[in-house]
């Protein structure tokens, strides 16, 4: 990165407006809303409160008539799932796969948006005997609402686990397991091309984490600031341990084949609240910070991976509520954002510039593309610091340069801080005190940091569409002996 190419993009930033990329352009983030539990609140009930958190996609785990009937008329898009226990009478019987859609889907739509239907669920982990039915079986599924002229509008998957990999680190070696490439997943990546659908894609960096907490580093885990991971294979280095895994997966579907049309949504990915001892890193804060961090990223449209970095992604989060009656271990009953009495166990908003339930505010931040926070930092930001958790604040705060964003965007930011938004960047030109270290995340932190100060550290002043966050400790660059903070009026 040539620092007079940066200067010359300075200079084009005065004249010219600098584009980031809209709401409509990004990702979405759903939930996913489980309900193996004896004390939720009613379907009615549930639905109202995702109307007030702003939450417009869920995904369930069957197709409950009750809750159906309640998403109804109310602009949420939804997910049906077919469950493992039916996989065999759907493959077996295309009659069955069409009375099921006319009784499921047919009934319920066009009121209730049902957008999608996953048939089965982790089926190689869970449902190992019914492997070689589930191309079938999702076969006869489309081919049932293609009958009911639903299949322009319904679109047919099934959620993959990651053990369906039987190689996953580097991200360059990802590979699926012998017995399912071309015998199951071959099959149904061509399908999804077919039918213009999306693999469904369940991954949880926590497991990883928590049984490789020895060499796998927290911050690399919850999206915060790291040094990386370098993918030799590649060359590519990693910022996140949910895109190097992401990655892994986009590298076995292409020893497959050309599937590059087929979008990839990830169907389930979390961080549970509490776990056992041996559970490393089941925390309220971290689930927040992993939380919290990714819903910033997807809607701010940072979503794409090293190996697909302008893929947009849609997400769905596990789980809406904590589920007392799941089995295994005490994570399994303490992932959801909200406790059955619908009080949050930690913040997490599911827009940007918050919802009406945390009071955020949504307004634009002069014409550039991104709305400002509504004073929830629940962004790329360390635990404390974002995803919602509250911390007490140390009386100072910095704006730093994020560098997962990427140098393209952190360019633009970079760009419109030094430009039009008046940052005085004279300390980074060349020769000049702060120019060393030469890189783009010492610069572009530098520059934040003047802009976030001269604005008075107001709401929204340190976004930059997901190219900056909020720290409350100083940053450990060189250059930090000039990012000097205002006293802090309030909490971060």
């Amino acid at each position: 990165m040539a620092l007079p190419g940066r200067l010359r993009a300075l200079i084009l930033a005065v004249a010219l407006p600098v584009l980031f990329l809209s709401a409509s352009e990004a990702g979405t983030v759903g939930i996913n809303y489980g309900r193996v539990a004896n004390d939720l609140p009613n379907p009615a009930a549930v639905v109202q409160l995702m109307k007030q958190q702003g939450i417009t996609q869920v995904k369930l785990y069957d197709a409950e008539p009750t809750v159906l009937r309640a998403l109804a008329n109310t602009g949420i898009k939804v997910v049906v799932a077919l469950p493992n226990e039916q996989l065999l009478a759907a493959a077996s019987r295309p009659s069955y796969a069409l009375a099921w859609v006319r009784r499921n889907v047919a009934a319920y739509y066009p009121a209730t948006q049902i957008q999608g239907i996953a048939v089965g669920n982790e089926v190689f982990a869970s449902a190992k005997n019914l492997t070689t039915q589930l191309v079938p079986a999702m076969t006869n599924v489309h081919a049932a609402l293609a009958r009911l002229n639903l299949d322009k509008f319904v679109k047919v998957s099934s959620p993959i686990a990651l053990t369906a990999l039987a190689g996953s680190y580097p991200p360059s070696a990802g590979v699926f397991r012998e017995e399912l490439a071309q015998a199951v997943m071959k099959p149904m990546l061509d399908f999804l091309a077919q039918t213009g659908s999306y693999l469904m894609v369940n991954a949880y960096p926590f497991f990883a984490y928590s049984a490789n907490a020895d060499v796998i580093s927290l911050d690399y885990a919850l999206f915060r600031p790291n040094a990386g991971v370098l993918d030799s294979g590649s060359g590519l280095k990693y910022y996140s341990l949910l895109d190097a895994q992401l990655d892994a997966v986009f590298t076995a579907v292409s020893k497959l084949g050309n599937y590059n049309a087929v979008r990839v949504v990830v169907s389930e990915t979390g961080w549970p609240s509490k776990g056992d001892a041996k559970e490393i890193g089941a925390a309220a804060a971290n689930a927040a910070a992993y939380n919290g961090n990714l819903v910033r990223r997807v809607l701010s449209g940072n979503a794409g991976t090293p190996r697909r970095p302008d893929a947009d992604m849609d997400v769905y989060l596990f789980a809406l509520f904590n589920e007392n009656q799941k089995p295994g271990p005490t994570s399994e009953r303490n992932y959801g954002v909200f406790y059955p009495n619908q009080q949050k166990v930690y913040d997490v908003e599911f827009v940007l510039g918050g919802n009406s339930a945390g009071g955020g505010s949504s307004k634009d931040n002069g014409g550039l593309g991104w709305q400002d926070n509504g004073g929830v930092n629940t962004g790329n930001a360390p635990a404390g610091a974002g995803g919602g958790v509250k911390a007490t604040s140390t009386g100072e705060a910095w704006c730093v340069a994020n560098a997962m964003a990427g140098e393209e965007r952190l360019q633009k930011a970079l760009d419109y801080a030094c430009g039009p938004g008046g940052a005085d960047c004279k300390a980074i030109q060349p020769g000049a005190a702060c120019f060393e270290p030469n890189t783009m995340v010492a610069h572009a932190s530098y520059a934040f940091n003047d802009y976030y100060q001269r604005k008075g550290r107001t709401i929204g002043t340190c976004d930059f569409a997901g190219a900056a966050y909020v720290v409350n400790q100083a940053p450990s660059e060189s250059s930090s002996r000039l990012l000097v903070p205002f006293t802090s009026l309030h909490s971060y």
